[in-house]
């Protein structure tokens, strides 16, 4: 009994320990105790610590094969040996066929770990598809709901365009409210496709700024000092996303906005993104949005709080703030 509990109260302590570390160690040792014998001349004899010792061992190699494959080599082998404590000095045919046959018990142990393991591998796998596919279909459903809302959104627009005599101002807010529900749901569908094919290619770089700005209003400038080429594929793509995010809340909440301006440069090891507009400086509207960037500057990732979360984490950062008639967003990325 206490030897039972000693045992109980070894595998209690050692529970946290990593699997790697306990089956080589505890292999190491039972292979220092196995040499012993042939290093110091003793004789060989029953022992009923075997009784004890081997199982364990099979039990290590079986849990290293499970998480650290490599590491199950050393109990493994500890227990093919561990015969020599009982035939030792022998024939030299005994010891290796002894050695043999107990290393089948090893060679069971460690596949019954890899069986586990790809067991854990497949489920894994499946629990990640679920997800994926239940991302999907909630991605297709929140698709077809906002999608019906904007097209209704457009129906209206365009019929109160066909109203006489409308005042030039009101005429060209319909016409931007159109507008903006087109691209809005051209990016819907453009990103329901790209979920439903990740592996369509890269993601988006600074050489596809411009392309971005030929297709917003108002009118954008793109300023790149850098090529797409001299920097990583992900510091390209997450000057792309700021960018994105960045027009993203010059729609939002500069409507009196005419101009923005994008400037992408290098700096030593850092990228800087800036993004000016002269929409709403000092006005109600970039109180709104600074104070919309502060509220969810840390609360989980999304728009420029998330990035700004993101950068932080590796050595960048994002600020965003009123800038002369308007608001500049400035991110400094790792190159």
């Amino acid at each position: 009994m206490n030897l039972i509990g000693l045992c109980a109260r070894v595998v209690a302590g050692t529970r946290r320990v990593p699997p790697a570390y306990s089956a080589v160690g505890g292999g190491a040792v039972s292979l220092a105790i196995t040499a012993y014998y042939p290093l110091t001349g003793t004789l060989g004899g029953a022992t009923f610590w075997l009784l004890i010792e081997v199982p364990a061992l099979l039990a290590l190699t079986m849990l290293a094969a499970r998480r650290a494959p490599v590491a199950a080599f050393v109990p493994g082998l500890a227990v093919s040996v561990i015969l020599l404590r009982m035939v030792w000095p022998g024939p030299l045919s005994l010891v290796l066929a002894g050695c043999t046959g107990w290393s089948l018990g090893a060679v069971g142990a460690a596949a019954a770990g890899l069986y586990l393991r790809s067991l854990d591998g497949n489920r894994r796998r499946a629990v990640v598809r679920a997800v994926r596919d239940q991302q999907l279909a909630l991605a297709r459903d929140l698709h077809d709901f906002v999608a019906h809302d904007v097209s209704g959104m457009l129906v209206q627009a365009q019929a109160a365009r066909l109203a006489p005599g409308l005042p030039p101002q009101i005429e060209d807010a319909l016409r931007r409210i159109e507008e903006g529900g087109q691209r809005a749901l051209a990016s819907l569908d453009r990103t329901v496709h790209m979920l439903n094919e990740p592996a369509r290619g890269p993601a988006p770089g600074i050489d596809g700024l411009r392309d971005l700005a030929d297709g917003f209003s108002p009118t954008v400038r793109v300023n790149l000092f850098v090529e797409a080429e001299q920097i990583s594929r992900e510091a390209s793509a997450t000057a792309y996303r700021v960018v994105t995010e960045a027009l993203t809340n010059v729609r939002r909440h500069a409507p009196r906005a005419t101009t923005v301006d994008i400037a992408v440069t290098r700096d030593g090891d850092m990228l800087r993104v800036r993004v000016d507009d002269d929409g709403s400086g000092g006005r109600p509207e970039a109180d709104e949005r600074g104070s919309r960037f502060a509220e969810h500057g840390r609360d989980g990732g999304f728009g420029l709080a998330g990035l700004a979360e993101v950068l932080e984490s590796v050595g960048g950062s994002l600020s965003a703030g009123p800038h002369g008639t308007g608001w500049r967003v400035t991110a400094v990325v790792p190159v």
